[in-house]
């Protein structure tokens, strides 16, 4: 293999579209110019915003598979009228299912308020039959948010029956379901509309995107401003932010000032940009997902594709891209502890087009039929790590994880810090002089240290001029002292730690010229 081409797993990953019969079609989907997915998926159902006279709707749906097809006596085009959650009194924006119950749904409307859905199986007996009648839900729980718009709607991920919520006023509020009188935390600063937010995977930082241009990085549990803020992408149209797993980096997607469609990747602990990508010019929204394979999709509105990148060393490496004839409104991602292990299945999508929805399975082609554990990295479970007391009591927990071979569950990583507000600026301390050269601020790449000059016993060969010499004086074989002998093991250990910084200094000089080579390549693409 050339050594140009860079080493991974995941490099022949494909889309695969579901054939019609897993798709479906007839749908009515919301008209809302609000940007959001407009769709969301749980282990068994779909959610989306739906078109309905005479306030806010969405509709359930059970999921269809590429693999298993749709349920037994679901019709692959729905009936003209379906069974909606239908409580809203205005449109419905926004959509999330719960990661510990594949039933439970939460959902946010123009009204100012959020609500909460528990689904019967028993709604979907008979449909399309003779004398079937649909049956609206009624939500279990409502929560007066606002008066304004409630944007978004976000479950925590770790914490049972924590919700988080965006509000008209520009605050973001988490909310304890077991007492949803009043927020336990309200998240202030944004001097716009909020665009997009995200939980870290402990769920003790929240991130967000705003209309003024800025990215704000919260603690959760303290509410108030933010403790980080930066300058985000410099055009005001559509920025979205995902948290890029137990990774200190999150990933945004934007405009710049002339309309170009970008990426970013920012390191978490500082809020600074590591690195600024240029997509293309078209206008419509990028929609980021992340996977725990360190893939990161992009599918953006209008568009026919999705492109996805793997990343490595603050590096997004482009994979491939799924092209298709038929432009998304929206898009989800089924949660990884869902998917179909047994053909290779490392994410799969659910595409909003249209009046219709089609799953596109990512595939890595693998031959053999055993689990391919290297491909398959513990997905988040179905299993809570704490309770909505325990952790606005401020308890920390990492996310339990489930084996998609074995189902045993494990725990993730440690929560992450919490970052403290940004010192004053100030300058920064002079570097200390290295013992073995004298330090100079304008060199890229440091000096190798000086050979020493090889040992030597004769009298007659000479050192040269300013090299310290080394030679002795004859001696003898046989007569050599003590002293000459720990003399000479004393000047050859400091040869073998010279040659090691030597060895250290090489390796930093190859690192440098092989970043140097990758920016290259990258500014040629």
């Amino acid at each position: 293999m050339s050594r140009f081409v860079r080493a991974s797993k995941y490099r022949h990953v494909f889309g695969q579209p579901g054939k019609k019969e897993y798709c479906v079609e007839n749908l009515k989907p919301t008209t809302s110019a609000w940007d959001t997915n407009f769709i969301s998926a749980s282990g068994q159902y779909l959610s989306i915003n739906w078109s309905a006279s005479g306030g806010g709707a969405f509709a359930i749906l059970p999921l269809p598979s590429p693999f298993t097809g749709l349920p037994t006596g679901f019709p692959f085009k729905i009936p003209d009228i379906i069974p909606l959650a239908r409580s809203h009194t205005a449109p419905v924006l926004d959509t999330d299912w719960s990661p510990f119950n594949d039933s439970i749904v939460a959902s946010a409307g123009d009204d100012g308020k959020a609500m909460i859905w528990k689904v019967d199986a028993g709604i979907f007996e008979g449909w399309g039959s003779d004398g079937w009648e649909p049956r609206d839900l009624d939500p279990v729980a409502r929560i007066d948010v606002t008066p304004r718009r409630v944007g978004q709607v976000l479950w925590h991920p770790t914490a049972e029956h924590v919700l988080a919520t965006t509000t008209g006023e520009h605050t973001v509020k988490l909310w304890d379901l077991g007492n949803p009188e009043s927020a336990k935390s309200v998240l202030t600063g944004h001097g716009d509309s909020i665009q997009s937010f995200a939980f870290n995977p402990t769920g003790n930082l929240i991130v967000t995107t705003c209309r003024d241009r800025k990215i704000r990085l919260f603690d959760a549990r303290a509410g108030g401003e933010a403790v980080r803020i930066t300058e985000g992408h410099g055009g005001v149209k559509g920025a979205r932010v995902v948290w890029m797993g137990e990774h200190d980096r999150i990933a945004t997607t934007g405009f710049s000032k002339m309309s170009d469609r970008q990426i970013g990747l920012w390191d978490t602990g500082s809020l600074t940009s590591v690195k600024m990508t240029m997509i293309d010019q078209s206008s419509g929204v990028m929609m980021p997902f992340w996977s725990d394979n360190n893939i990161l999709f992009l599918a953006g509105k209008g568009d026919g594709n999705i492109r996805y990148y793997e990343y490595e060393n603050d590096t997004l490496h482009p994979l491939a891209e799924h092209k298709s004839t038929d432009p998304q409104r929206g898009m989800c991602f089924l949660p990884r502890r869902a998917l179909n292990v047994a053909e290779c299945e490392i994410a799969r999508a659910y595409k909003l087009s249209g009046s219709s929805v089609e799953p596109i399975a990512f595939i890595v082609p693998r031959k053999s039929d055993s689990f391919q554990a290297d491909i398959f990295p513990p997905a988040p479970s179905a299993e809570p790590a704490l309770t909505a007391g325990e952790f606005f009591s401020g308890k920390n927990a990492a996310p339990k994880l489930v084996n998609l071979d074995t189902g045993a569950i494990t725990t993730g990583a440690a929560p992450s810090a919490i970052p403290t507000p940004a010192p004053a600026a100030s300058p920064a301390p002079a570097p200390a002089p290295t013992p073995t050269r004298t330090s100079t601020a304008t060199s890229p790449i440091p000096a190798p240290a000086p050979e020493p000059a090889p040992l030597s016993r004769s009298p007659s060969v000479q050192s040269p001029v300013g090299t310290p010499s080394l030679a002795f004086p004859a001696a003898p074989v046989d007569t050599e002292s003590a002293a000459l002998k720990e003399e000479n093991a004393r000047l050859t250990a400091e040869l073998r730690e010279a040659r090691e910084k030597i060895r250290n200094l090489e390796l930093q000089v190859e690192s440098i010229r092989t970043n140097a080579r990758k920016a290259a390549a990258l500014l040629d693409q």
